[in-house]
């Protein structure tokens, strides 16, 4: 990974470059390839709901002005070159001759309708305007040409608009999600159209023949949903699958060793953390005495009580006994490398005694109880992480309820803000240290386009702050000292509470070359036949 690669001079040359083409052989025009995805699409609509799975599916059908590659590198997509005009106007040249699915062509008004229905998508349980929020006035210079005019200087800007997929007007307009899921307005630029979607079941795609950066050369791809790991692994090997991700850590070293697939890997953009309720100060049957009284107050409000359940946690267990070696402990949202990552924090140690002192400090010598809510089928060991962790809670007093359920039932709970603890989980994409304060940790303000994703209304002006100024710093190097002072002060807050940064797994039948990627989504036109 770059740790500059947000530097306005390393964009300036990414944005002159050519997009990259594989370098494999392809296979055989007629061939389908078949995926396996763990976690389920819950729609096409791009700009519904920003979570893993969906973002990935949607990239073989829309484009994105801005795109990144497995290392999370700007690249040129439906912009071929963009630059700095003032230091508070952007200037993005798009690419001619790009037509949509049904033939149509891709204007610059297309890009000022995909803006325009970001924010204000009906129902969204978090959305993407959080990526927009810079953007004071769209200026339509030509039909391909625009400058993006922003209310302070925005160096991330095509970092950020690399999450945003296009849309076509004239498909989309007055179009509701629904109208996504059934096709009708699932018009899209992308490598490949969309043939049918059967939610929790699977996706069948074909080939766009005109795209833009050439035909790939998979004829068709199905893209399947299957949560269950033990399914995943056995319908990779029976042939069934030709890739699967989530690689299950109890198969992992069998896998290594048999012959039929090969594995990739890469360290994840993905951090895993506990999330407390912040929108009560109390009176919930979720969290109470130890005799079933709902406390008068939230005890989550208390740093001291978040310290104490940090200090709780044995990551280097979750690290060695859950995760099986595929992840590392952290205290903080990026790997080591990005920009951001501060090399100056490390996770709490595992101090139980500790963890009681300060438990009976804030009021609660005898602890208290709790129901965690987590999913059990969207990331790797998701509910094994939580039941661990709900030991290692009630072993210092705080007596936990894991009420485990799918991912398709956790999320409307969750943007209902029914929970009083959750596992959670955020990927940052752009691989630098604002996607995450600005998305998860920002307050929730649909004024200001952040907090989009912050299911936990947890708010601070310190943080707000931190986020405002980083994202208008121009210099790098002053930027990275101010995601890492943010760093530094989450640390000691703990807003909500870092468990571990995943490692990324994937196993493809042998005869498949696989392109792995930073922000776990797998993707066709990362899958090549071998030479």
């Amino acid at each position: 990974m770059e740790p500059r690669a947000t530097h306005r001079r390393a964009l300036a040359a990414a944005a002159g470059l050519a997009a990259l083409a594989f370098g494999f052989a392809a296979p055989a025009a007629a061939q389908t390839l078949t995926l396996g995805s763990a976690a389920p699409v819950t729609t096409i609509d791009p700009h519904f709901h920003n979570v893993g799975p969906n973002n990935a599916l949607t990239m073989h059908i829309f484009d994105r002005l801005v795109e990144r590659d497995g290392r999370a590198r700007p690249r040129p997509s439906l912009a071929e070159s963009w630059r700095v005009v003032s230091d508070t106007v952007w200037e993005f040249k798009l690419r001619q001759g790009v037509t949509w699915h049904d033939g149509r062509p891709f204007t610059a008004d297309d890009v000022v309708f995909t803006f325009g229905r970001v924010p204000n998508v009906p129902n969204s349980p978090g959305g993407f305007q959080g990526f927009l929020r810079a953007i004071e006035r769209v200026e339509v210079v030509d039909p391909h040409t625009i400058r993006l005019h922003t209310r302070a200087p925005h160096p991330l800007m095509p970092l950020d608009l690399a999450s945003v997929s296009i849309i076509a007007r004239h498909a989309a307009e007055g179009a509701a999600t629904e109208d996504f899921n059934t096709g009708r307005a699932a018009i899209g630029t992308g490598p490949y159209r969309l043939v049918s979607y059967r939610s929790g079941d699977r996706i069948e795609m074909a080939r766009n023949e005109a795209y833009f950066g050439g035909a790939e050369p998979w004829a068709r791809v199905s893209y399947r949903i299957v949560n269950n790991d033990a399914a995943r692994t056995a319908a990779l090997l029976a042939g069934d699958l030709d890739l699967i991700e989530q690689v299950p850590t109890s198969d992992l070293a069998r896998l290594r060793r048999d012959n039929r697939v090969t594995i990739t890997e890469i360290p994840s953009l993905r951090t895993v953390y506990m999330a407390p309720d912040y929108t009560r100060d109390g009176n919930t049957p979720l969290v109470t005495d130890n005799n079933g009284t709902p406390l008068p107050v939230n005890p989550f409000k208390d740093v001291r009580v978040r310290r104490a359940l940090s200090m709780a946690i044995n990551r280097q267990a979750l690290v060695d006994q859950v995760m099986e070696g595929a992840a590392t402990a952290t205290a903080q949202w990026l790997p080591e490398g990005a920009f951001g990552y501060n090399p100056r924090v490390r996770p709490r140690a595992y101090d139980p005694d500790g963890a009681r002192r300060l438990l009976a400090e804030a009021g609660y010598p005898n602890g208290f109880r709790v129901t965690v809510n987590t999913p059990n089928d969207r990331w790797p060991n998701d509910a094994r992480l939580t039941q661990a962790i709900a030991q290692m809670w009630t072993r210092v007093g705080v007596r936990v309820t894991v009420d485990a359920a799918p991912w398709t039932a956790f999320v409307p709970r969750r943007a209902r803000l029914e929970y009083a603890m959750q596992m959670a989980a955020w990927g940052s994409s752009t691989g630098e240290g604002s996607n995450f304060l600005v998305n998860t940790i920002a307050t929730n303000n649909r004024q200001l386009l952040t907090g989009a994703n912050n299911n936990a209304r947890f708010s601070s002006p310190a943080f707000d702050a931190l986020a405002a100024r980083g994202s208008a710093t121009l210099d790098d190097e002053r930027r990275e000292a101010i995601w890492q002072e943010a760093v530094e002060l989450f640390a000691q807050e703990e807003p909500v509470i870092q468990l571990v940064q995943y490692i990324n797994t994937w196993a493809a039948r042998r005869g498949l070359v696989h392109d792995p990627r930073m922000d776990e989504r797998t993707i066709a036109m990362g899958v090549r036949a071998a030479r």
